[in-house]
């Protein structure tokens, strides 16, 4: 077990040449993929806190202003 564990220690380090070019097409497309994904996630995480908070305040501001008009009457 102990020479498995060596052998497939040195197997998965040792790196041969990589024959391989990321253009910069490729590399702006990676990039721009990465950046939208993280823009959805944090609007998904606004969306899912946002519009609560939103429809909270709307009826506050909305039970206010009719207790306020109810009080002029």
């Amino acid at each position: 077990m102990r020479y498995l564990i060596i052998f497939m220690f040195t197997f998965f380090c040792y790196t041969g040449k990589a024959a391989a070019y990321v253009g910069p097409g490729l590399g702006l497309g990676v990039i721009g993929a990465i950046f939208g994904v993280i823009a959805t996630v944090i609007l998904a995480i606004i969306g899912l806190f946002w519009y609560p908070l939103k429809r909270l305040y709307r009826n506050i501001h909305s039970k206010l202003t009719h207790s306020r008009s109810d009080d002029d009457s």
